[in-house]
């Protein structure tokens, strides 16, 4: 609780001097688009549900909430991301039962290229937030892909979807996670990504403790220690994670587009071969 009253100060500090830079550029902050909200296990938060979380900015108060949106990925208190996922599902299927209404004279061609557009898209739209949760939560995603496939190829909701899957090239939700990882890594590899996330992650070569090994000769990333299970799912953990499962050619191929066709290629037939 003590820590709790210091954070609350230290943030309070930061926000009063949010008002005076923005006054001194003649710009003016809005309180009413201000949202706070305080994420943690179930267990802390119950710990902290009596105390005045509330912070001030200029002279309003701010109440913290349990959602909030960023970039449009919606934030619950415990990061499970399930408020996130229920929406995302709820505005694929609106979109699929308005194509299904005129699936007949669109084709399959053309069903495809709209599914791409408005459904795909919103499943791949920042996924590697979705890394390593598990698959029961993972799974109303999963639905609407198949739902999506079956939109497709025009057979019944009880006919067996995975063949149509393979014929549309399509990977399941939880490898098209980790292609997303797998390219961010890649980006980082080869000096393309932000500072932000290149500073995330380090190569095994890089640690003077390594230097020694023979592991230190390849181009495979440290995987961090966790103390919970929660830990794993950050991207200094998922990301190494993934581009160290990866075969050794593809740590090695610096071209994007090469690597991106490749990468598709390893998870496909991980998938799909049983």
């Amino acid at each position: 609780i003590v820590e709790i009253g210091v954070s609350i100060d230290r943030l309070q500090q930061c926000i009063e001097e949010i008002p005076r830079w923005c006054s001194s550029r003649r710009l003016q902050l809005n309180p009413t688009k201000t949202e706070v909200i305080w994420f943690g296990t179930s267990a802390s938060l119950r710990k902290i549900k009596d105390i005045d979380l509330a912070v001030r900015v200029g002279n309003d108060v701010i109440r913290p909430v349990s959602v909030v949106r960023d970039l449009g990925v919606l934030l619950d208190q415990e990061l499970s991301m399930k408020r996130h996922i229920s929406k995302v599902t709820s505005t694929c299927f609106f979109q699929l039962r308005r194509l299904k209404q005129v699936r007949r004279i669109l084709g399959p061609t053309v069903t495809a290229h709209l599914v791409s557009a408005f459904v795909t898209s919103r499943i791949d739209y920042c996924n590697a937030v979705l890394a390593n949760l598990p698959q029961s939560t993972l799974a109303p995603l999963q639905r609407v892909q198949n739902a999506a496939a079956r939109l497709i190829a025009g057979i019944g909701p009880r006919d067996h979807v995975t063949p149509v899957l393979q014929e549309l090239h399509w990977l399941p939700v939880s490898y098209r996670i980790t292609y997303k990882l797998c390219l961010l890594m890649h980006l980082v590899h080869i000096g393309r990504s932000p500072a932000y996330l290149s500073s995330l992650v380090s190569a095994t070569s890089d640690l003077a403790s390594r230097q020694a090994l023979r592991s230190a000769r390849s181009r495979r990333y440290e995987i961090p220690r966790t103390a919970l299970k929660f830990g794993e799912r950050a991207f200094s953990f998922a990301g190494p994670s993934a581009w160290n499962s990866l075969p050794t050619e593809l740590h090695e191929q610096s071209d994007t587009k090469i690597f991106k066709k490749q990468l598709k290629s390893v998870l496909f037939a991980r998938a799909y071969t049983l």
